[in-house]
């Protein structure tokens, strides 16, 4: 009896620990979540209009509704080369992949995942960003550029 009664207490905290569905759960967790570097990373930054323009160049970042530093870190690269190399010539477009479901179906994306698009063609540096955006931003600042200009 004594074995079940841990077992379940340590389930009920793993369970509270990892929520992030109310308000009052966010501004808890931003204090307590380790894995936060803010409460950002349990906000939905859903682009409203969920909808690409494939006609240009457009960059979209598909997330989900909880995010670590690291898939912080890619979208901060991601829209400070895009905001210092193209101004606003080429949108951003970040989605919360959880929320948009259909539009996270209809390109294919299961997990966090950076792509460009222009017409039929997709790019997805999703590994390249994954492994530089918080050691060598340089490096997928660089990638993001060279690969939009080759799509211009």
């Amino acid at each position: 009896m004594n074995k079940l009664f841990n077992i379940l207490f340590v389930v009920a905290i793993i369970v509270l620990s990892a929520g992030c569905h109310s308000d009052k759960q966010k501004t808890a967790t931003k204090t307590a979540c380790s894995s936060c570097e803010s409460t950002s990373c349990c906000s939905s930054t859903t682009n409203s209009n969920a909808t690409i323009d494939t006609s240009k160049v457009s960059v979209v970042y598909f997330h989900a509704t909880r995010r670590c530093a690291t898939c912080e870190a890619v979208e901060k690269v991601t829209k400070e080369t895009l905001a210092r190399h193209f101004k606003d010539a080429v949108p951003f477009h970040s989605i919360n992949r959880e929320e948009e479901k259909e539009l996270a179906k209809q390109y294919e994306v299961e997990w966090q995942t950076l792509l460009i698009i222009k017409g039929g063609q997709v790019k997805n540096l999703t590994n390249e960003a994954f492994l530089n955006a918080r050691t060598k931003p340089e490096k997928l600042e660089a990638l993001i550029k060279t690969t939009i200009e080759s799509m211009s």
